[in-house]
């Protein structure tokens, strides 16, 4: 799923500055996420930047673009292309991927 952007956005941009991608912008009154940019941060970190930068908790997975994580890697890869071969899937850099701690 690409993130998105609810109404209830303050627009102060704190989310902005964090997307590995550049994604976000400001639209017309507040933040959008351009959905073809958006890996909800698969490679880089285990939960979506603009997720733990938004202070009102506004970016949210947006039902209506499921996207399975290959899909979402593939695509940091293709913004990436310097940084690919650097890229890792792990429980580190994809939320998909839960730290299994043997008991």
């Amino acid at each position: 799923m690409a993130i998105h952007i609810t109404d209830e956005c303050v627009a102060c941009g704190a989310c902005e500055d964090e997307c590995p991608n550049t994604a976000i912008s400001l639209g017309d009154a507040i933040f959008v996420i351009e959905p073809a940019l958006c890996t909800e941060c698969v490679g880089f970190y285990d939960t979506p930047s603009c997720q733990d930068a938004c202070p009102v908790d506004c970016c949210l997975p947006d039902p209506s673009r499921v996207e399975t994580e290959e899909t979402l890697f593939s695509r940091a890869k293709e913004l990436h292309p310097d940084e690919a071969a650097g890229l890792d899937l792990t429980p580190m850099t994809s939320h998909f991927r839960s730290a299994v701690s043997s008991v």
